[in-house]
């Protein structure tokens, strides 16, 4: 029989179990970066770092490519061994033992790139499938290999690892995942040198580049550090995220319970038995009529009828494609949803399953809700659906009508844009794993304020190159491409300003590379698929830059210096290949040049040896020459022999 003093012991003996397992070691097993993982890419020439936690005190030994190292964990748990520079190779093992095993196979030697910016570098192969289905049908290639960096953000603490993620390979399970830019740009460099080309991605969408800037470097602008320094209250920002979601949510629950499309009175607009009568007519999909020059928010309904002659169509599946629609869209053939959107960019690509389509009449239904702005349809983007092999074109004969009216929906606080934020959380841990350089694609949301952009880029470059102590590190980074409606007269444009703020940062600081794109983009869509242009680009600048390669080109012709002939201005070309040259083989144009009233005209420009002259009968006197200076310079053509596109410019005349 227990005693009573016995079962106390027990109880206390519990007790302290319980206590020990609460408040024993942080890291109990031997524990490894998300980075430090099966499948990885590790940078070759450099010294090979590997690190994780254990207990404090606790015995690490580490086996690769027949060797051991051995360490102890310091008293933070923390430990890391070095390894002597490897050529390029593997697959090898990676055996780590501490109080516990952990084995990494398939790891390979290779170029790790380090890739960051906004959507533009996170736009993956999957978006870009239709322009390039060839790379979908391709043999697995494990030379090739991705790091998606989770997102997250911290204003407090630069991390020491990331949120999660792992590493996948080139096959045709994993290639969709890849980032479009980044596959194009790793596939030409493992082409070249045939080395494992290994790629970590830390990019989120809309992301400006303060959100990227190292602390130190971010003290250089007041009013971005004030920013992050606000925002490193964890309750500021559960309460901006309480009001956003609050806001937002009764503004769409608001909008569900106006809508007359789904009134409980009548069928509801994407059934069957709706009709249009009273609807208006839209001749072809386009952006939704303003009134009195203003835009109408709220939910519209959009209904076409399709008829089909095929007596099989209902046992055949099909894919509907419906452009890009502003903002959100559900879809509907026969009162069926076949696809829906939450926000604005992605393409709508909906796939209608055997069983909804009939033969003889059928209906297309789509409601969609305009948020703030001109709400409507992306004209120029593919309006059809694809059945048994016929295309039918979709843009033509609609009617619309208002569900719902409501004022525009109040702007969400993007607290992981703010300043900091991200470069704690996604690329700090990235900055522990050796990298052969950088690629970057980002600028977009800067477009606002681009005076500023140049000495925030030179910060970031420079902040990123301290932590990775190399300050020679390569950086690449793409030139904003083309954008919006092309203008027939010399426009100003944040475009074409944070361009030359690009090209200024390539001028000045050195080991950088730029990636002209403005062939590359499309004037409705801020997102272009052209990402083979953009990677091969980027690989160009890293022949050179990080690579040393000596005979180019590397990139199109990029103006030296400026001298006045009379009443012509001479602009000289580092021409970058074998000679200045029109893209179209027509006149040259896309040059402007202003006078002491600052209006720029255009101006008249021929192309002699490795030089340009530039003159206007309206500017007997210019100061200022532009080349390319619109958001969408159509007009520019101006490239070397092999089709390389000159960088966009503004020059004063001294």
């Amino acid at each position: 029989m227990m005693t009573h003093k016995n079962a106390s012991i027990k109880q206390h003996i519990r007790l302290m179990a319980l206590m020990l397992l609460l408040t024993g070691p942080l890291y109990a097993e031997v524990r490894l970066p998300h980075l430090i993982s099966e499948g990885m890419v590790l940078q070759r020439d450099q010294p090979i770092r590997m690190w994780g936690w254990a207990d404090p005190g606790e015995k690490v030994a580490v086996f690769f490519d027949g060797e051991q190292k051995e360490t102890n964990a310091n008293e933070n748990g923390e430990w890391e061994v070095i390894y002597s520079p490897r050529k390029a190779g593997g697959p090898f093992r990676v055996q780590v033992e501490g109080d516990n095993i952990l084995t990494l196979e398939d790891v390979y030697v290779g170029d790790v790139w380090a890739c960051s910016g906004q959507s533009n570098m996170e736009l993956t192969m999957a978006r870009a499938r239709p322009m390039f289905p060839e790379e979908f049908d391709q043999a697995a290639n494990p030379s090739i290999r991705y790091f998606d960096v989770p997102d997250a953000y911290d204003f407090s603490n630069a991390q020491t690892d990331t949120k999660g993620g792992k590493w996948i390979q080139v096959d045709k399970e994993h290639i969709s995942q890849f980032s479009a830019v980044a596959y194009f740009f790793a596939k030409r460099l493992n082409e070249r040198y045939d080395v494992p080309i290994g790629l970590i991605n830390a990019s989120v969408g809309g992301s400006p580049i303060q959100s990227w800037i190292r602390k130190e470097e971010l003290k250089r602008f007041p009013e971005d550090f004030a920013e992050a320094e606000k925002f490193s209250n964890p309750d500021l920002i559960k309460q901006i995220e309480k009001q956003d979601r609050e806001r937002i949510g009764t503004w769409q629950k608001t909008v569900y319970q106006k809508d007359k499309g789904y009134a409980r009175s009548t069928a509801p607009w994407y059934s069957l038995d709706s009709e249009t009568e009273g609807w208006e007519k839209m001749e072809h999909l386009t952006l939704l009529p303003l009134t009195d020059d203003r835009a109408i928010n709220g939910v519209y309904w959009f209904r076409k009828e399709i008829e089909l002659d095929d007596p099989n169509v209902s046992e055949r599946s099909a894919k509907l494609l419906m452009g890009t629609m502003i903002d959100s869209d559900s879809t509907y053939i026969n009162g069926h949803l076949v696809g829906a959107t939450g926000y604005r960019y992605p393409p709508r690509r909906y796939e209608v399953p055997a069983g909804v389509l009939r033969q003889g009449k059928n209906v297309l239904t789509i409601r969609l809700i305009s948020e703030r702005g001109q709400g409507g349809f992306v004209e120029e983007k593919p309006y059809q659906l694809e059945v048994n092999g016929e295309i039918l074109d979709l843009r033509k004969d609609w009617y619309y009508r208002l569900g719902a009216q409501m004022p525009a929906l109040p702007g969400q606080t993007f607290v992981r844009w703010k300043p900091l934020g991200l470069y704690n959380a996604m690329m700090a841990p990235i900055q522990q794993f050796p990298v052969k350089g950088v690629i970057w694609y980002q600028g977009e949301s800067n477009s606002g304020e681009p005076a500023a952009y140049a000495s925030q880029m030179e910060a970031l470059i420079n902040g990123w190159r301290k932590a990775w102590n190399r300050v020679d590190l390569p950086f690449l980074y793409v030139q904003l491409p083309n954008f919006m409606e092309v203008s027939t007269v010399p426009q100003e444009s944040n475009w074409a300003e944070l361009r030359e703020a690009q090209r200024q940062v390539a001028k000045t600081v050195p080991h950088t590379g730029i990636a002209v794109a403005i062939d590359a983009g499309e004037a409705n869509d801020i997102h272009p698929l052209d990402k083979e242009t953009i990677g091969d680009r980027l690989a160009l600048q890293a022949f050179s830059v990080a690579y040393g390669e000596k005979d180019g080109p590397f990139s199109g012709p990029m103006l030296q210096r400026i001298s006045v002939m009379g009443e012509e201005i001479e602009l000289i070309f580092n021409t970058e290949g074998s000679g200045l040259m029109t893209t179209d083989g027509g006149e040259l144009e896309g040059f402007a040049v202003a006078g002491e009233d600052g209006e720029f005209h255009w101006a008249e420009a021929q192309i002699t040896g490795d030089k340009v002259l530039v003159s206007c009968a309206n500017v007997p006197q210019p100061i200022k020459v532009r080349y390319a200076w619109a958001n969408n310079p159509e007009k520019a053509n101006l490239a070397n022999a092999e089709g390389l596109p000159a960088s966009p410019f503004e020059v004063s005349v001294e």
